[in-house]
């Protein structure tokens, strides 16, 4: 009998460090389990693993493109927190004759600008970049950023900063007044992720804008509802507790869940995100 042959570079390889579907370097494992074949050639146990920034869920990004429709098409729109610009990949759909820049504080940015999703990538934050990149754009949108940094208001500045006079600045972050936030209490997602440094209600950022000289022109309470809060819920709760094979069914069922309650929750106080579109004024705005 010959000797067994040693794996095929084809089947058997190191750990990727990577998700090859979204480049994230964030990942969790899924299944570890050894071979159920013993005849077969290679390693004797597998694992497989997720990239937890790989649901970026396109439809949710369509409509946060589309809600930008009713105004003057933009010619430049610069997506701050972009990551690996799957938001602008999307939105170039909806708007094919906008050109679309992004900008994120990881070489994530640079890797969406290789991929073609975005013309410019600039990494950074926006308060120390607003030199390079004053009055340049018709659009900046900030889609579930200003909760991760550290000073909101410097970086409402700062977009109002890099945006022409009559250019909109497109807002989409978590609501804390949502209900499922009393309900679940310390279980609640946004409550339980160390990320989301600030968590603004709606009429407070709302007077911010206002007193950086903005007008808004819209506010959405529905659409932007992200059907996860049980979910996450869960996922808080149950953390390691439970094995893999034991918690996945659960989440699972947990998420349709979630997915099927979504049309009811979003036009109750229930739905979890809110979305502003406001206009740059005229006279420019508070100087960084």
């Amino acid at each position: 009998m010959p000797p067994t042959s040693p794996p095929t570079p084809r089947v058997h390889a190191s750990r990727r460090p990577d998700c090859p579907r979204c480049g994230s370097q964030r990942l969790r494992t899924r299944l570890r389990s050894s071979a159920r074949l013993p005849h077969k050639t290679g390693t004797s146990a597998f694992v497989v693993e997720e990239g937890e920034e790989c649901a970026h869920h396109p439809y949710r990004h369509e409509a946060a493109a589309r809600a930008m429709l009713p105004y003057p098409e933009p010619e430049s729109w610069l997506d701050v927190g972009t990551g690996y610009g799957h938001f602008p990949a999307v939105a170039k759909e909806v708007h094919p004759y906008t050109s679309f820049d992004g900008l994120d504080p990881t070489p994530r940015v640079e890797k969406a600008q290789a991929a073609g999703r975005v013309e410019e990538a600039h990494r950074g934050r926006l308060p120390d970049l607003v030199d390079r990149l004053r009055g340049r754009y018709d659009v900046v949108s900030m889609l579930h950023h200003l909760e991760h940094s550290p000073d909101p208001r410097e970086e409402l500045r700062a977009a109002l900063a890099v945006l022409r006079p009559g250019g909109h600045l497109l807002i989409e972050a978590p609501d804390p007044d949502c209900a499922f936030g009393a309900l679940l209490g310390k279980w609640w997602a946004p409550y339980g992720r160390s990320r989301d440094l600030h968590l603004m209600p709606l009429g407070k950022l709302l007077d911010e804008l206002d007193g950086l000289g903005c007008t808004v022109v819209a506010t959405d309470r529905r659409e932007p509802h992200v059907p996860y809060d049980l979910t996450g819920a869960l996922a808080l709760a149950v953390g390691r507790r439970l094995t893999t094979l034991a918690r996945t069914p659960l989440l699972a069922s947990t998420l349709a869940l979630d997915h099927a309650l979504a049309p009811l929750l979003r036009r109750t106080r229930f739905s979890n995100a809110y979305r502003i579109i406001a206009r740059r004024n005229a006279q420019a705005p508070p100087a960084l």
